[in-house]
């Protein structure tokens, strides 16, 4: 079994929802949204598919390159872009944001998500994990961006969805939040 690099870094484990769809998946080129020092980016070249690692963070990006350059990693390219450009250029088979578009201006959400779908591959995968706000459940942290109930899924009209659902989780600093998690495939145009 290879080695766990996220351990072996001390990084955080890959997100749960990264891993379960993995399973679902065939391997392919891969996008991780908002990598932060890329957790999930490292399971997934691990995983054998080719990945794009992309955040706005020039610190997060150069220690995961100096991660790829040790481990001679050659299915792994970080880069610094922002997200909130929603000019992705290249077509992906699954493309993970968890626990990114919160952080993000409000007004710019839209237009990722549209970017998101847009270069998503014909059957490919989609992952999102993101905060709400809701009147039962507001949330406790001052983010830019939350979802409201149903919007999340309104969004991927038109896929199949997999997994949706807007459950209580914890962050990694503790906070109690509500989430939307969704994951979606892209529809397959019939010949």
């Amino acid at each position: 079994m290879p080695e766990n690099l996220n351990q072996k870094y001390g990084l955080n484990p890959a997100h749960s929802e990264i891993v379960a769809t993995v399973g679902l998946a065939p391997v392919g080129k891969a996008l991780e949204m908002g990598c932060s020092n890329g957790r999930n980016a490292l399971y997934l070249a691990q995983q054998g598919f080719e990945v794009t690692a992309v955040d706005n963070n020039p610190n997060g990006i150069q220690m995961l390159r100096e991660i790829i350059a040790q481990e001679n990693l050659s299915n792994l390219n970080a880069q610094v872009y922002d997200i909130q450009d929603a000019n992705l250029t290249e077509d992906y088979d699954f493309i993970g944001c968890t626990v990114t578009l919160m952080f993000l201006d409000s007004a710019t959400v839209g237009p990722v998500l549209a970017n998101m779908q847009e270069r998503t591959r014909e059957g490919g995968y989609n992952v999102i994990v993101c905060a709400m706000d809701t009147a039962e459940n507001p949330c406790p942290v001052r983010f830019p961006f939350t979802f409201k109930e149903g919007q999340l899924k309104e969004a991927y009209q038109g896929w199949d969805i997999i997994k949706y659902n807007e459950d209580l989780g914890t962050m990694h600093n503790g906070a109690r939040l509500q989430f939307a998690t969704l994951i979606a495939q892209k529809h397959t145009k019939k010949p």
